[in-house]
């Protein structure tokens, strides 16, 4: 029984030696000096500033994208001790003592260094040779740009990596798909390519293209597998649901769960909140939290309030009015009422409180027990300060011509009553008989008599002239005009009001409240709202003195300057292997024409290559193309500002196809053996000449050794390249 004690336990461990060596060589090429230059470089500047807000935990909002990158990043500070203190102001300024600068670089250049046998895998997935794989490794390893990109607190290294951890992962899937289905391999390597790419999603929407890319190549085998006849109903059933589970399900999941991790560390309010609606500021640390803690949930007859557009566009800002009225005349001559003005002001202001009145009762204060307003119940909105009421009428807008001018209405003894019941209409209710409720409840005031709609205007830009304070503009505008966010409100600060004499109600206004509410959201609900920001959110683009088009990539006919020394000159540029580059573009070029030579040879019966060199053809290329093309297309739709980086992931798909062009060539077009012999001669030199061009821009690259004013002239191969050249 105890027969198996007799001979020791041994275990055979296969090494590839080529994997280890080009793993080395690329932790060296991306972790040498890393810590150099100790200054910001160039976009460190941007992400730096989130990475202090994680330290912090201080909730921000990127439009860049999802959070997955910047929490990598704010990993290395955090496992780097990094207390989140240091001003990210501007590009080449000296870092503290305080700031880890090796653990803050660290995660991008580890994602750049694995690249490099992340490409001679997928190469030797795709059944290549290990000669053409080594190649392959070889170009992304001497590839200046992407080392630049790898080693700063960037973004492009992490994304590139898990495209290639994507790409592989689904390449040895299917190759394990013939012989071993179903098999803890199989499942692993299935799961791995969903994980790899909800990360790459996660970490920039570019992600998205080659997740895109993998799920059309996905439904394109299995396509292929419906025909085939061995496989039973059920099988072919498993192996869909097996694929919609790995594929959909689990990136769906995890990407939820990136935004799970990143609002969970990010508890505090801070400067990035006034853009989320009240009920995500009043879920945050500090802030409007603290402002409105205590309060009523349910608005009543009584209720003072203050009311919050919930569009935030150009700004946050509260319904608001003065003592002030609207001229007589405006500049264009028209004329207005001349009633008390009505704007939306973008600051927290004792005029922003307004009193929820019943029109058939004269009392300004909550009754015992409250009476709460309900969908569809009419209001009066008294302003809490002026004690006049909200108004709107047939007079034209002083902006808005072909809106109603709304304001609060003064009893001339002129020809013009007053107009100023509305309906409360709750726009996320649940049934007809919802109460309004703070925070939570949006509304909208339809006008009694002209079934106008309260709404802030002031979001096409235009704000009030001199005598409006240049607050925005609110006017009625009609409902067959359709909807929009601008005609939605929200009570933000909300308390009982007790006082029925004005001098009392004034006091009380600025008086803190007394009564608890819990205003959480769930987590979708805050997931959802700040997806949408995301994605709505648009900086103001401005052309960037380093930006370039998507045209100017193909040729590298731009460069970016990422740091300069203050008085050696040293410099670090974005700029690419021109030997990698040209021959990327040629190897694509290449492959194009050959395809359709043979395309139309096969068309005619004339099969120029066997068909398993064809098969392998097609797939290798429309991997390696495709992801360039994926990657690269897309920038022609983009209206943001695009700059030399965002070509680095298609670059990557392209530098592949090289040595996959170069393999086909030397087997299928040179037959003979002196032909061989001189095509093997020509790669040589070429790769010679690749090695060379990245020795020759290395100190561009690395930052040093600094390079005096005619070393740097030399450098600057192209005119369009902006070499740094330091005054004397």
């Amino acid at each position: 029984m105890l027969g198996f004690l007799k001979k020791p336990v041994a275990v055979t461990v296969e090494i590839n030696m080529n994997l280890v060596a080009l793993t080395v060589m690329g932790l060296i090429s991306r972790l040498w000096e890393l810590s150099y230059p100790r200054a910001v470089v160039f976009d460190e500047v941007y992400y730096g500033q989130f990475v202090s807000l994680y330290m912090k935990r201080i909730f921000f909002v990127d439009d860049s994208g999802p959070p997955l990158g910047h929490m990598l990043l704010a990993l290395g500070g955090y496992l780097g001790g990094f207390d989140g203190n240091f001003l990210w102001n501007r590009i080449g300024a000296e870092y503290g003592m305080n700031v880890p600068v090796w653990s803050l670089r660290l995660l991008p250049a580890l994602a750049g260094a694995l690249c490099v046998p992340l490409a001679y895998q997928i190469l030797v997935e795709l059944q290549f040779s290990h000669c053409a794989a080594l190649g392959a490794a070889l170009l992304i390893l001497l590839e200046n740009s992407l080392i630049t990109q790898s080693r700063f607190m960037l973004l492009e290294s992490i994304l590139i990596f898990f495209i290639l951890l994507a790409v592989l992962s689904y390449l040895k899937f299917y190759n394990l798909q013939r012989h071993s289905s179903f098999s803890g391999s199989w499942w692993f390597w299935l799961l791995l390519t969903g994980v790899a790419c909800s990360c790459a999603v996660g970490v920039k929407y570019m992600g998205l293209f080659t997740y895109m890319l993998l799920l059309a190549t996905a439904g394109l085998h299995f396509w292929h597998m419906i025909g085939d006849q061995n496989l039973s109903n059920v099988s072919l059933m498993c192996h869909f649901l097996a694929r919609g589970l790995a594929l959909i399900l689990i990136p769906v999941a995890m990407y939820l769960s990136f935004f799970y991790v990143h609002l969970a560390l990010l508890y505090r309010s801070g400067p990035h909140d006034q853009i989320m609606t009240s009920a995500f500021q009043a879920s945050l640390e500090g802030g409007l939290a603290r402002i409105t803690q205590g309060q009523p949930l349910e608005v009543a007859y009584g209720s003072q309030i203050t009311l919050r557009n919930v569009l935030g566009k150009p700004m946050q800002c509260w319904l608001h009015s003065h003592t002030n009225t609207y001229p007589i005349r405006y500049e264009n001559g028209r004329g207005s009422s001349h009633q008390q003005q009505v704007t939306c002001y973008p600051f927290k202001d004792v005029n922003n409180w307004w009193i929820v009145k019943d029109p058939g009762m004269q009392q300004l204060v909550v009754s015992n027990p409250p009476r709460p307003v309900r969908h569809g119940h009419i209001v009066q909105l008294v302003h809490g300060i002026t004690t006049r009421y909200l108004n709107t009428h047939d007079v034209a807008a002083p902006l808005s011509p072909h809106s109603q001018e709304v304001s609060c209405y003064i009893d001339y003894n002129i020809s013009m009553p007053a107009q100023n019941l509305w309906r409360v209409e709750i726009v996320n209710r649940q049934s007809d008989t919802d109460v309004w409720k703070t925070i939570l409840s949006e509304v909208r005031f339809v006008h009694v008599n002209t079934s106008a709609v309260l709404k802030a205007s002031g979001f096409l830009g235009a704000s009030l002239p001199e005598w409006g304070y240049r607050q925005l503009e609110v006017v009625g505008e009609k409902l067959s005009k359709g909807y929009h966010q601008s005609m939605v409100w929200n009570v933000e600060e909300h308390r009982y009001g007790k006082s029925q004499e004005q001098k009392e109600r004034e006091v009380e206004l600025h008086s803190p409240t007394q009564m608890d509410i819990s205003k959480n959201l769930s987590f979708m609900a805050k997931f959802t709202e700040l997806q949408w920001k995301i994605l709505t959110l648009k900086n103001e683009d401005t052309e960037h003195k380093y930006s370039s088009s998507a045209l100017d990539w193909i040729t590298m006919d731009t460069n970016i300057p990422y740091w300069l020394h203050p008085t050696s000159g040293a410099q670090i540029h974005l700029l690419g292997n021109v030997v990698t580059w040209a021959s990327a573009n040629v190897a694509a070029l290449v492959y194009a024409c050959l395809s359709l030579w043979y395309l139309i040879r096969r068309r005619r019966k004339i099969h120029d290559i066997p068909e398993d060199a064809w098969q392998l053809w097609v797939s290798a290329g429309g991997m390696c193309v495709g992801g360039w093309a994926v990657n690269y297309l897309p920038s022609f739709l983009m209206e943001k500002t695009l700059f030399l980086y965002h070509y680095l992931p298609a670059l990557t798909f392209q530098i592949l196809l090289i040595p996959i062009v170069l393999q086909h060539l030397g087997d299928h077009l040179c037959r003979s053996l002196l032909l061989k012999s001189m095509f093997s001669a020509l790669i040589v030199a070429w790769f010679s000449s690749v090695y060379l061009v990245y020795r020759t821009f290395s100190p561009v690259t690395y930052g040093e050794p600094s390079l005096s004013a005619t070393e740097l002239k030399d450098l600057r191969w192209k005119d369009s390249w902006n070499i740094l050249i330091q005054k004397q």
